[in-house]
């Protein structure tokens, strides 16, 4: 497929029936898309210099996506980040999901959606092109409620910019909470870890967490704190003088975070390629995961993988709302459509 202004899509077999598809625009960016768990496998875009390089971590074998424990550009659901003791309580009911995560259930359990084969249809529109993902999650699927007709959208346009819709319908009030699971590095092909990354972001607030990793319920601020990203700050910063907060996640940083305001913007800036990540977002918070237990020594496209190697910028609501007040609520009512975007736009340092 092709447009007027250059722009392709371009797809190939992976094994029997997994799919590859790279969008591809006219301003030296593409983005390679699985139709297996809706994984984003590779980010080409250009540094201060013009050089085209992946911002993304990537298995070397696409079959290794498979299984993908650490969640590698994958589409996360039915409910993105951790419920508490792997259950919850709704309408009088207590349902019981799967515990994968000790005694808790972490994105969406193993039968999540980073483990579906989607419905895959690439398409072209005026000034952009993009792959449209279909699945219907059965009610009991993962054991949650509610039969959900899910609809994801990536789209690439001309300004570099890829935006992820996420649309969905259930049939029974439900909880769902959608995000991608990209781990950035704006280094370009993995030369360095994402210390020196500078992110700046409009939270003012933070989730506490326990030695599980679980929300406590206390909502702290940002001010005065290494948790505090409205001016800018070195990722590194929270890594190596660290707080209790910090280190009780593996040293650095795997929180959620509050936006002030009806959209969320973070802006990231890595020195050495010149390269700028600007993210913007309905969603009302997000995960920032700073891969400080990422597995070290993976067959990655650009080498081994070891801690510190991406940043997650996982845009969503809170699964802590099911058992805390105060936190952004992941339940649809059935026959609400559920919409939520997150934009990714990439430049470079005085363009």
């Amino acid at each position: 497929m092709s447009g007027a202004d250059h722009m392709n899509i371009e797809w190939e077999k992976v094994g029997d029936d997994w799919k590859l598809f790279r969008l591809i625009n006219d301003r030296h960016m593409s983005v390679e898309i699985l139709n297996y768990g809706g994984v984003i496998t590779k980010i080409l875009v250009p540094d201060r210099k013009g050089k085209r390089e992946n911002v993304v971590l990537g298995y070397k074998d696409h079959r290794d996506y498979e299984k993908n424990p650490h969640f590698l550009g994958a589409l996360i659901g039915r409910v993105a980040g951790r419920i508490k003791g792997a259950s919850f309580e709704l309408d009088g009911k207590r349902y019981l999901l799967e515990k994968n995560e000790g005694d808790h259930h972490l994105h969406g359990g193993s039968g999540g959606f980073h483990r579906v084969l989607w419905e895959a249809k690439p398409f072209e529109s005026p000034g952009e092109v993009g792959l449209e993902l279909r699945y219907l999650s059965r009610d009991g699927e993962c054991g949650y409620p509610g039969n959900v007709r899910v609809h994801v959208m990536y789209k690439l346009n001309n300004d570099n910019r890829l935006m992820i819709e996420y649309r969905a319908v259930s049939d029974r009030k439900t909880p769902l909470a959608l995000t991608n699971h990209s781990y950035f590095n704006l280094t370009g092909n993995l030369k360095g870890t994402v210390h020196n990354h500078l992110v700046q972001a409009n939270c003012s607030r933070f989730a506490e967490l326990d030695h599980e990793l679980i929300p406590t319920g206390n909502i702290l601020d940002t001010r005065g704190t290494l948790f505090d990203f409205t001016g800018g700050r070195k990722l590194g910063d929270g890594i190596a003088a660290g707080s209790g907060q910090n280190r009780i996640v593996g040293d650095g940083y795997d929180h959620y975070f509050f936006f002030d305001g009806e959209e969320g913007k973070v802006t990231v800036k890595d020195e050495s390629s010149g390269r700028i990540l600007t993210i913007r977002t309905n969603q009302p918070g997000m995960v920032m995961y700073t891969s400080n237990n990422l597995e070290e020594g993976l067959e990655l496209a650009e080498g081994k993988s070891r801690k510190y190697l991406g940043v997650c910028f996982e845009t969503q609501a809170s699964p802590a709302s099911l058992h805390h007040a105060g936190f952004p609520s992941v339940l649809v009512n059935a026959g609400e459509t559920y919409y939520r975007w997150t934009s990714f736009q990439f430049a470079v340092e005085g363009a």
